[in-house]
């Protein structure tokens, strides 16, 4: 796992070497054992790695050159078929002077050019410079688990890892884009392939750039999820998502430094560390995370019941109320405001996790390919049921009486059939989003303009329109995997891990596995109002009985307490202050609102005073020009 960087002048200009040094030291926490940079004979292109050594230690550094130098690799993630990749290309002639995974990307460009992305199983962002061809050449992996950010000027383009290291760049337009505001309240982030900055895209998953000197440019998608199911019978499904997760999770135990596993004691991180040690040949490590105060957000007792199970060296950690003295430096770490406050333990873990191992898999994927959210059973009744009868449950919702509590049955059965009335992009949205039904109240007189219906809602249109013919539940699985997975959580699982020097490896979305998933009936992901009815099926061996029945509690904080009493401080002298940054952006009235309905216990607006929170920290630290 690494940090990537590199520019390619379309005119006359040089690159230098200082300029990708500055890129590379900006990323140096995701490549802490190493720094390379590299210069073409040509003197057009630049590229920077910095390496987190975790397989052949010795002679996998980078940038890594073929025989003759014309081609130049930089790559940030794992290639978990990189044994069998080699021997073909030995086949073809290819000769390997290394045990690197990085070095079938090489020789894969040789023999493959574009193609070589279709060859790869793993996680992956790689640049490839052909010195000959005069091309850069960009890729990503299928899911998106490793980021890529483009910047794009008359003079030159310029990609990294992380947009810290773009906006070292001499003369880098980093005007903010206003129009971020309301997706970033709607969403908790700007969907791909959008950020803050005007002139900054993020590459998409399962895609391809091939840029030439002359700016000639040309972008490719290689491969997409395939939500039609097909027929199978329930004893060879379940056998096949055995064989299938036993092989992603040995796949991903390659490596030559200490590797441990990310453990909540929920069903998809059991299994994987289940699976784990089976394999291993000594005791896995598994380390958890808890919530001071509040125990219906503690899970370590769960992961204590699978360790136990399993005999792993277990560590548990506590996150209490005053890591909030964190809020700065996560949101630099993620260079963009980031809404969702799982952050926070997500980012403690990382840390506490990277000083007894390099290496920890987690459970990621599991609840978008097998169905293990609520809203995934609730879109499908939403979808089912009469929609007269969504209008009565509509009305009479509204009729009921107003309640204090957001989880009181009232609440939830409100707010559920409002929903439902909707059409099912911004039905999933409104259940899953911040403050989308909010913005008027909120962006000012400049911004109240941008967020129409369709462009707001546009990131999950796509996949829900795409998918028209398909079930409501292949639906809804389909947003979910390119939107609330793809910018969500794959964000924090990157950007917390890298942050600490942490390789962070998902088995759930191993490719072969996320196909096969996909094209489940419905019937196996839910069945009877269960939800992960398949997962739950096959593994009997492995999920202890109370795990099985324990209720989805989600990875988050007890916002709604700490922001009402130790973190009200904070709130107070940042989102009701008269020198906030957000007063530009937001209406002050709108912002006031929130904080007093929530510091009174009107309303719980936890998850949305965290995202003002975020974005205000991300606004006072200035790092963008307003033109």
């Amino acid at each position: 796992m690494c940090g990537i960087a590199g520019v390619l002048y379309l005119g006359e200009e040089r690159a230098t070497r200082m300029e990708v040094e500055r890129m590379a030291a900006a990323l140096r926490h995701r490549g802490p054992d190493g720094t390379g940079t590299w210069v073409s004979a040509c003197g057009r292109c630049a590229l920077a790695h910095t390496r987190l050594s975790v397989i052949d230690l010795d002679t996998g550094s980078q940038p890594m050159g073929n025989e003759d130098g014309a081609v130049q690799v930089v790559f940030n993630g794992e290639i978990y078929n990189f044994r069998e990749l080699r021997r073909t290309l030995e086949g073809l002639g290819h000769r390997f002077r290394t045990r690197s995974d990085t070095e079938v990307l090489v020789h894969g460009w040789e023999a493959w050019g574009e193609a070589l992305p279709e060859h790869l199983d793993g996680m992956f962002a790689f640049a490839v410079w052909d010195e000959w061809a005069g091309t850069l050449f960009l890729a990503r992996d299928r899911a998106g688990k490793k980021p890529l950010f483009l910047y794009r000027d008359h003079r030159r383009l310029a990609f990294a890892s992380e947009i810290k290291a773009l906006l070292t760049l001499e003369d880098v337009d980093d005007t903010l884009d206003p129009a971020g505001f309301p997706l970033y309240l709607a969403y908790g982030y700007v969907p791909t392939p959008g950020t803050f900055y005007r002139a900054i895209k993020k590459v998409e998953p399962a895609t391809w750039l091939r840029t030439r000197e002359g700016g000639e440019a040309e972008v490719g998608r290689y491969w997409a999820l395939d939500w039609t199911p097909r027929p199978v019978g329930e004893a060879e499904a379940v056998a096949r998502v055995r064989d299938l997760l036993a092989s992603a999770v040995e796949r991903r135990l390659i490596a030559d430094v200490p590797l441990g596993a990310f453990l909540s004691g929920g069903i998809d991180s059991t299994l994987v560390v289940g699976l784990m040690s089976r394999f291993m040949d000594r005791p896995v490590r598994t380390f958890s995370i808890g919530m001071a105060d509040d125990p219906t957000y503690d899970e370590t007792r769960f992961a204590a019941l699978a360790a136990g199970r399993f005999s792993t060296e277990h560590t548990a950690f506590t996150v209490e109320a005053n890591e909030v003295d964190l809020l700065d430096e996560l949101v630099a770490t993620y260079d963009e405001p980031f809404g969702d406050s799982s952050a926070l333990p997500t980012y403690i873990l990382s840390r506490l996790t990277r000083s007894n191992v390099t290496v920890a898999l987690a459970g990621d994927g599991g609840d978008e390919l097998f169905a293990g959210y609520a809203r995934f059973l609730g879109m499908v009744l939403a979808e089912r049921m009469p929609r007269w009868l969504v209008h009565a449950g509509d009305a009479v919702g509204r009729r009921l009486p107003h309640v204090r509590s957001f989880r009181h049955p009232f609440r939830r059965f409100s707010r559920y059939f409002e929903a439902a009335a909707l059409p099912g992009e911004e039905r999933l949205l409104r259940w899953i989003g911040f403050l989308p039904d909010r913005l008027n109240a909120l962006l000012n007189h400049e911004l109240v303009s941008l967020p129409d219906r369709r462009r707001l809602t546009e990131s999950f249109r796509r996949p829900w329109e795409r998918w028209r013919e398909a079930t409501p539940l292949a639906r809804t699985l389909a947003v979910n995997f390119e939107t609330y997975l793809l910018d969500d959580l794959l964000v924090k699982a990157d950007r917390n891990s890298m942050a600490h020097g942490l390789e962070l490896r998902s088995p759930f979305l191993d490719t072969a596995l996320m196909e096969f998933a996909a094209s489940l009936p419905d019937e196996y992901k839910v069945r009877r109002g269960r939800l992960k009815y398949l997962l739950r099926r096959a593994f009997p061996d492995l999920l202890p009985d109370e795990i099985v029945r324990r209720p989805k509690m989600g990875f988050g904080i007890p916002l709604p307490l700490w922001l009402r009493t130790r973190w009200r401080p904070l709130v107070e002298a940042r989102l009701r202050s008269r020198e906030s940054a957000l007063h530009p952006w937001l209406r002050a009235e709108g912002v006031h609102g929130l904080v007093e309905e929530h510091l009174a216990g009107v309303a719980d607006h936890g998850h949305a005073l965290w995202a003002l929170l975020t974005l205000e920290s991300w606004l006072r630290q200035g790092r963008y020009s307003c033109r």
